[in-house]
Formats: structure tokens, sequence, C-alpha cells
């Protein structure tokens, strides 16, 4: 690693997640001297893959919709969204236990008609819910999209007393608004603030007929969020150094930026701090935030994955969600993790909280039954492996308040910016809201040097 000598055009980006791997690219597509610093072995942040055997393990099932239109923006520039595609048309399957075998099947899934007719055949055949609750389900939407997302008092307020308030049944918030929700929001709907729960049921059901049609990797998450991202950052010129620690970040006299790594020290004009909000605030310097300590206030929700390996076929769709069970999402992965035979499942928990601690064994008594309950012909398979993976802090938590807690993107100190899913985006913590937020960085990083924008780039937000 060298020092930075040029003038007026170097840039640090601390983090190698979405939010980072944005702000280098649309930095360095811009004209400016990029170095990227991540602190672990591969780019990808949350969002990656490793090896188990001869099995290629995603950490955790990540999908995105057809509104995430940074992520769309995102994967074309990494020449990757042919390996992350959409849906046709929202369809998804949803078992519900309670029901007896045969009669356990509903869809959500939309018509070509304009909003919010697309889902009006869906939800008035929707089996889970009763007659009267798919009318207060219908009327309860449109209130939702009379709520103007720019209103505060919607962040302090939480989603599930709403949802009470609008005539949502229990039955109603578990089969239908928790459905999403949880997986969106990381969040159940009492424990969810109102304002980014209104975000996500308008923009991805009553926005666009397609905006909710959903996408996901084909391929290993380190196929496209490490190796082509690393590609495209080489390509840009992006200097890209992994298992490098930054340890601060200070001016020098001559009101650059030094960041300091292991025996080294980095000059730039613009620094992109693209890390989790705990270690944002031990980089900050002092003065960069007015009141730093609100992002300790941040909370965190876990995440938990379980992952089974067949001998063979037991899901014959790509995959569901339940209820009347603890588990939550489950999704095929055999192709894309190069499983030859038999077939691998990973279940997705959302809001983990009594599960992210407990012993494999346990997880194995509690979630194999039930996906034998789910699935008949997983009753006679045998498992030939069984193994979780934990994301203890795997968003933040989005609870009522949470919003005044989000910092910007500039901070107080020229030229430091911030950048990561748990800024001010107006989105939850998805991989949408975190290449969002390196757009974000990258603009105001560019405004204060004086570079050009890229347009291709902010293309997103307009078309957002």
């Amino acid at each position: 690693m060298t020092d930075g000598k040029a003038t007026g055009g170097d840039a640090v980006v601390v983090g190698g997640g979405l939010a980072g791997i944005t702000a280098a690219l649309a930095l360095a597509d811009a004209g400016v001297r990029v170095t990227l610093l991540e602190g672990r072995p591969r780019l990808g942040g949350l969002a990656f893959s490793f090896q188990r055997g001869d099995l290629t393990v995603d950490n955790g099932q990540h999908v995105y919709l057809r509104c995430c239109t940074a992520y769309r923006w995102f994967l074309d520039r990494i020449e990757a969204s042919a390996l992350a595609p959409l849906q046709d048309r929202l369809d998804v399957p949803v078992l519900d236990l309670a029901k007896p075998e045969g009669r356990r099947l509903g869809r959500i899934r939309r018509d070509p008609l304009p909003v919010p007719l697309h889902l009006g055949r869906s939800l008035a055949a929707y089996p889970h819910l009763s007659l009267t609750e798919r009318a207060a389900v219908g009327r309860a939407a449109l209130a939702l999209k009379g709520l103007d997302l720019d209103d505060p008092a919607l962040d302090e307020q939480d989603f599930g007393s709403w949802l009470a308030a609008h005539g949502q049944s229990p039955r109603a918030v578990k089969a239908l608004w928790n459905l999403v929700g949880v997986a969106t929001l990381n969040a159940v709907a009492d424990d969810a603030s109102l304002g980014l729960a209104a975000m996500v049921f308008k923009t991805g059901l009553l926005s666009d007929p397609g905006a909710a049609d959903i996408g996901w990797a084909h391929v290993p998450l380190g196929e496209l969020h490490d190796r082509l991202a690393r590609k495209a950052l080489d390509s840009a010129g992006v200097r890209t150094e992994v298992r490098t620690r930054v340890t601060s970040i200070s001016t020098d006299e001559n009101g650059r930026w030094a960041v300091q790594v292991p025996g080294e020290s980095l000059s730039a004009d613009a620094v992109v701090l693209a890390v989790a909000q705990s270690e944002a605030y031990d980089l900050l310097p002092a003065g960069a935030l007015d009141d730093p300590a609100r992002l300790l206030e941040i909370g965190t929700a876990p995440i938990l994955n379980v992952h089974v390996v067949y001998d063979r076929p037991v899901l014959s769709a790509p995959f569901f969600a339940a209820l009347g069970t603890p588990v939550q999402w489950v999704f095929d992965r055999t192709a894309s993790s190069g499983l030859r035979e038999g077939q691998y499942l990973a279940v997705s928990q959302s809001a983990a909280h009594d599960d992210i601690d407990a012993p494999v064994a346990r997880l194995r008594e509690r979630y194999l039954p039930e996906l034998a309950r789910l699935l008949p012909l997983a009753r006679e398979a045998g498992v030939r492996d069984f193994f979780v993976t934990r994301e203890r802090t795997a968003t933040f938590a989005p609870t009522p308040g949470v919003g005044r807690l989000r910092p910007g993107t500039r901070t107080k100190a020229p030229g430091l910016y911030l950048a990561g899913a748990w800024t001010a985006t107006g989105w939850p913590a998805t991989m949408e809201s975190a290449v969002r937020s390196g757009v974000s960085a990258a603009d105001a990083a560019l405004g204060a040097l004086g570079r050009p924008r890229p347009r291709h780039l902010f293309d997103v937000e307009e078309a957002a």
C-alpha cells in the first residue's frame, strides 16, 4: 500500500460491504482515485458465502424486490443481473400447518392489473384468512396507502398498534402482515416502526404492480458480492485491500484525512465510513457528529439460518413461506451450492431472538420435525447434514423512534461521510438500503470534490 500523493481526487472507503463497494465504484467512475479497505478476508459484508466440504453455503438467504432500483443498478454495474433474476410475476406459496393436509396451500400473487387491483384476486382467494379478515385487510391497505411517509410522527408509533386500530385481527397480522413484514423489517409488527413498515408495504405492494416481484441469487452470494464486485472494482481502478483494519481516522496539518492502518497511513481528500454503527462510533473523530452516542442507541436484530441437506428431493418449489409453525421461509439452495445428489434447503428465520443462541442439537430437534410436517417427502428422507449460521447483529432493529437515531450521509467534518444500511436512507436494513447509502455518500463526496456525478448511477434515485 502506498500513500496517496494526488491532490483533489483521493478517497478512502472503509468497509467492503455493499455500501462501501457502491461508494467506491461511484467515486471511481467519476475519476476519483479510490482505496477500499476491508478488515475481513473478503468483500460482501453480511451477504457472503463460505465452503462446507463440497458445498458452497450462503451465510443467510437474501432476496430483493423489483422496487429495489439501487440494488438492481448494483447488479448491473458488476455484470451480475442474469445471476440473480426476478420472478416474472410475484408468486409466494404459503403453507399453513393449522389446516388439514391437502388444504394447506395458499398463494400471494399478482395479476397484470393496476394497483391495487393487481392483488385483489389473490387476496379474495387467500385461504388463510376469513372473508371478513380479507375485507379488513383491503381497508387497512387503503389506509396505509394514504399515510405520508415524510411525517416523522409515523416513526414514533409501532406498526402492530396501527394494525389493531385498523381492524386487523391477530390472525391477519400473523398470516399476512408479519409474513411479509418480518422478512423485510426483521421485526414483528408490535416491535416495528410504523414509518418503516408503511414504507415497505407502500413501496413494495401499493406503488407499482410489479414492485414486489422477488429476486434472489441463483449462484452463491460470494460470486456476486465478492468475486464479481472485486472484478468491477479492479476494472474501475479501485485499489482494494482486504484483511486491512483501520485503527483511526484524523486530519493532518494540511487538512487532509489520514487513515491509519497497521504500519501505515493513507492520505485522502474524502473518507467514506461504510461500517457498522458501532465501528463507526469507534472511528469517528471528535466533533464529526453532534451526538455520536446515538449510534450506539440503534439496536440490532438477529437472523438465524438453518441448513438441511436431505438424501433426496423433498421440495419442488424454489421457496415457500409457512404459518402455524416456527418455520418462516424455506429456500431450495441445491443448485447454487453445488450439491449433486439429494436436496439442500435453507430455512431463513428473521427476528430470531429466541433461537439465535440455542445449541445446534436443540435447533435440530425443533426444526427437523417441523419440516417433516410441512413437507411429506421429508418424512422418509435421510438427513445428510444439519448446521446453522447465526448473524446476531444482522440488521439494525427497526423499532419505533429509530428514525431520529439514524444519521445522514454528511458529517460536521468536511470530507467525511457515512454509509451503511443503518444510515438515514428511509429504508429498513436491506441490501437496497446499503446500496442507496453508498450512492448518497458518493454523491456528497463528489459534490465536495467538484467532480461530475456519473449519470448512470444517479438514475437510481430518479427511478425510485
